[in-house]
């Protein structure tokens, strides 16, 4: 009998060829048992009879609820390709004896690189002067002055893989001393690192770019909303590279039109995919990206190989990398039907 793996419809055209180059898949032939097959179609929530019969689930972007896994009695792994994990009820997959797993430290060069790029697109203003040339508006050039990173202060909310990269790569600019708000990292990061630690209102009350690297939880919903861009300096930038849940997008847009903050960069929104011209894309003092400024084909490489790794460990009767939901290991039940399965195939 063979180990059941199916994989979301996104990761495929229409066509049935693979959007990307490499995205891990030859992983999964470490194991002669492993059988792996696409979705035939892609819902925005994966439903009950995609997972009859599958033992695992390799997810890109659609949801899994309490309703996809009506069916999923042989279920033992949701992996996870990236280290989002709030389009799956985790809660769910847990009473069901299934393990969630991401990709943690995957994600950490790219995200950090990006974030960069953004910080240096904002503080030269080269969205601007990049439509001034192509308005053939040469002369308006000198009203679009930029500046330097050099003696600037970046705050990171979230100081996990991501911000920890973040600092490393910024040392070569000349900025000031990094700032961090994470209730969770322990003081010998900070130490090690050279950050400093402070509350969130003295982060954004002190920073000149504000950048978000936190998971989005009951806790971070709105995290930043009026009264926190109120806080923030009138030169200064926002940049989420989170969840789009975790900046108030409405506060947002009137900080954003009443110069309130000097600018933003987005790669994620409350509500995706974005279908229809977002409102926060009248402005230009923002810049947009559809929840990929990271995605390259080194990031997409290396995130398959560690998501279709965690499959092959189940399959295997190892534990996998990034458990987002560790509780499962301790019932009896997943162990029998762990053990149930693995002895099957």
């Amino acid at each position: 009998m063979t180990f059941e793996v199916a994989i979301t419809a996104d990761f495929y055209h229409a066509d049935g060829q693979p959007k990307y180059d490499d995205f891990g898949l030859n992983v999964l032939t470490q194991l002669s048992q492993i059988n792996h097959r696409p979705f035939t179609s892609h819902e925005t929530k994966i439903a009950p009879q995609q997972l009859q019969g599958v033992n695992g689930v390799l997810v890109l972007t659609p949801r899994v609820d309490i309703e996809s896994l009506a069916d999923a009695g042989e279920l033992l792994i949701v992996s996870r390709f990236g280290v989002g994990y709030d389009s799956v009820d985790v809660d769910a997959c847990t009473e069901r004896d299934v393990l969630v797993t991401i990709t943690t430290g995957a994600v950490d060069r790219p995200v950090a690189e990006a974030t960069i790029a953004w910080m240096l697109a904002l503080n030269h203003n080269v969205m601007q002067k990049d439509r001034l040339v192509r308005a053939g508006q040469w002369d308006a050039r000198s009203g679009f002055m930029g500046s330097e990173l050099r003696d600037k202060t970046l705050g990171i909310v979230g100081l996990g893989g991501i911000g920890q990269q973040l600092v490393a790569l910024i040392r070569g600019f000349g900025m000031a001393q990094p700032l961090a708000c994470d209730p969770y990292a322990p003081d010998s990061v900070f130490a090690e690192l050279g950050v400093r630690r402070v509350e969130l209102d003295e982060l954004l009350e002190d920073s000149d770019f504000v950048s978000l690297h936190c998971p989005l939880t009951d806790g971070t919903k709105d995290l930043i909303a009026a009264r926190e861009l109120e806080l923030m300096k009138p030169t200064a930038f926002l940049l989420n590279l989170a969840r789009g849940g975790v900046v108030d997008e409405d506060a947002l847009f009137y900080a954003l039109s009443n110069d309130l903050i000097a600018g933003a960069a987005l790669d994620c929104f409350e509500t995706e995919p974005v279908t229809e011209p977002h409102r926060l894309g009248e402005l230009d003092n923002v810049i947009l990206a559809p929840h990929s400024i990271a995605w390259t084909n080194e990031l997409f490489r290396d995130i398959g190989r560690m998501a279709c790794q965690s499959i092959v460990d189940v399959a295997s009767g190892k534990r996998p990398h990034g458990v987002v939901n560790p509780d499962v290991l301790e019932k009896p039940s997943f162990f029998e039907k762990w053990h149930r399965i693995i002895e099957q195939k």
